[in-house]
Parts: structure tokens; C-alpha cells; sequence
């Protein structure tokens, strides 16, 4: 049925009128109006800014930014709004400013000054150097906060070098907990780090701290075999992967003592299965120790063992 001629300009104003401007294209009288105002906007925040009035020249951007998105002025409003929170030392505010310049305008040409100041806000978060105030009292962000920020600095950028040091410094926060919560997740952190990134400057400082983590947290109690297995896989195939980085030797000591870790465990499950009376268990596991120590005080000590069972 063919609608009467009066009835269609309503019936596009009232499409226009529903939904966000994400439901359909804009028609071309809209933006243009858009853009007018955008510019009497930008224009009071500008004045506002050299007025000293920082709160209500934010307050305009962001009005601009939440109003009209599509105006040819929304990106640069976003920006500043983010340029002068951070000025504020408003750190979250102006990162979530900068995001939202992100998120929709990926094709501005403020795109990267953006992303490099979200990537330098979440690394002097990461290090301290951000406080945030409540009731007066200044403190650090919290780590959850912190790898909030850094996660969307590496999906904001995902190829770039930016992407690589955020999901490095996620494990540096997770370590620097000091407990076996952290280093799991930093563990999983520098995994990530070491698939996602594995010609990054950071993923060989990356897949080394894995073996040495695992290593921290057998000497803080969890003597689990398999956290030690884990750690000498770990530290392997650093040194064989990246043999050329600088810590390719505090690797191969860690190894050696791993491998004395070894030989001693193996020598106090046999005096163990000795204590017992089970003779069989005890020359297998001597054995062991006479297998991998070629030579050395566990050796010797084994093999009189040995001769003391008999066989």
C-alpha cells in the first residue's frame, strides 16, 4: 500500500527519532545541524579552558562527545577531555576518555597520540607513580585496576610494541604480590606473553621468569615435583629459544641446582625406603643417585650404601 506524501517526511523523522545513531545512517541535514552545535560547543570549551574553568570546559567536552558523537568535532573533544583530566590527575577518567576516543574513532588521526598516552598512564599506574584520592588520602591504583588498564592498551594496539610491554608489566604486577596467588598469575601472564608475543623484545625476559617463579615457589614450601619439572621445561626452552639473551647463564646455574635438587631427593627417598627394611626400593633409588651425580659426595655416599645392602 502506497503511503500518502505527508505521512513519509514523519515517518523519517520519527525513524530518525528512535534508537542511537548506531541503528542507521544519519540523514545529512542531521549532521550538518550536528556539526553546528558541535562547533558552538567546542568553542565554549575552548573559552572555558583559557577562562581557567578546566571542571566546566571537561564537562563540555564530554557533553559534546556523549551528544554528538558523529560531528566532525567529537574525536578532538574527547581527546581534550582526556588531555585535561589528565591534567587534573584524574589517571582513570582520562584513560576511559581516551578509550571512548578509541573505541569509535579508530580511523582519526588522533588515534595513536591517544593510544600513547593510555599506554603511558597504564605504566606509570603499573609503577606506582599514579595515585588516585579518596576521602583525602592518596593512594596507588589497585593491581586489578592496573591490568584493567593494561589489557585494553594491548587490545587497543594488538600488533604493536605497546601490546608486547603491557602484557609484560601484567606480569611484573602479578609477581610483585609475593605469594602463590600472584605468581600463578603471572605465570599465565608470561605464558601469554610468550605465544602472543614470541619475537617481542620482552617475551625471553618473559619465558625466564616462568622457570624462576616456579623455582621461588618451591623454596617457599610448595616442594611439589611437578612445579619443579615445570620449571626446568620452563628454563630449558628459554636457553634453547633465546640462547643468545643475557640471562642465558643465570639460567644454566638454575638448571644445576635443580639437577642437585634432584640427586638429593633421590638419595633421601633411599635412606627412606632403607629406614624400612625395603631393600629394593632402596638400591633403585641409590642407583639413581649414582646415575645422574657422575661423581661428588652423594656419589660416593650412595655406592657405600650400596655395598652395605648387598646383593
Amino acid at each position: 500500500m502506497r503511503l500518502p506524501q505527508i505521512v513519509l517526511p514523519a515517518l523519517a523523522i520519527f525513524l530518525v527519532s528512535c534508537g542511537d545513531d548506531g541503528d542507521m545512517p544519519p540523514l545529512a541535514g542531521q549532521v550538518q545541524a550536528n556539526n553546528k552545535i558541535a562547533e558552538v560547543l567546542f568553542a565554549q570549551a575552548q573559552s572555558a579552558e583559557n577562562a581557567g574553568k578546566i571542571g566546566k570546559a571537561i564537562k563540555i567536552y564530554d557533553r559534546l562527545g556523549d551528544e554528538m558523537p558523529l560531528s566532525r568535532r567529537a574525536p578532538e573533544a574527547r581527546f581534550r577531555q582526556g588531555e585535561l583530566l589528565q591534567r587534573e590527575n584524574r589517571i582513570k577518567d582520562s584513560f576511559d576518555a581516551y578509550q571512548e576516543l578509541l573505541t569509535r574513532y579508530s580511523h582519526s588521526e588522533l588515534y595513536s597520540p591517544a593510544l600513547d598516552q593510555q599506554a603511558a598512564m597504564a605504566q606509570a599506574a603499573a609503577e606506582g607513580k599514579v595515585k588516585t584520592s579518596f576521602l583525602g588520602l592518596k593512594s596507588k591504583l589497585s593491581n586489578e585496576k592496573v591490568v584493567e588498564m593494561l589489557e585494553k592498551v594491548r587490545g587497543n594496539s594488538p600488533r604493536s610494541t605497546a601490546a608486547s610491554k603491557a602484557q609484560f608489566t601484567i606480569g611484573q604486577l602479578w609477581e610483585s604480590q609475593g605469594n602463590s596467588s600472584g605468581s600463578a598469575k603471572a605465570i599465565a601472564a608470561y605464558r601469554d606473553l610468550v605465544i602472543e608475543f614470541p619475537d617481542s623484545k620482552e617475551a625471553p625476559e618473559g619465558q625466564f621468569r616462568i622457570g624462576r617463579i616456579l623455582i621461588e615457589e618451591a623454596r617457599r614450601g610448595n616442594q611439589d615435583q611437578a612445579n619443579l619439572d615445570r620449571a626446568r621445561e620452563a628454563l630449558q626452552d628459554y636457553t634453547r629459544q633465546y640462547s643468545g639473551h643475557h640471562k642465558n647463564e643465570e639460567a644454566r646455574q638454575l638448571l644445576s641446582q635443580l639437577g642437585s635438587q634432584d640427586i638429593q631427593r633421590s638419595f633421601d627417598v633411599a635412606k627412606f625406603y632403607e629406614r624400612k627394611g625395603d631393600s629394593a626400593s632402596a638400591k633403585f633409588y641409590y642407583e639413581e643417585v649414582i646415575e645422574k651425580a657422575k661423581s661428588g659426595p652423594l656419589h660416593d655416599q650412595a655406592k657405600e650404601r650400596l655395598a652395605a645392602i648387598g646383593n
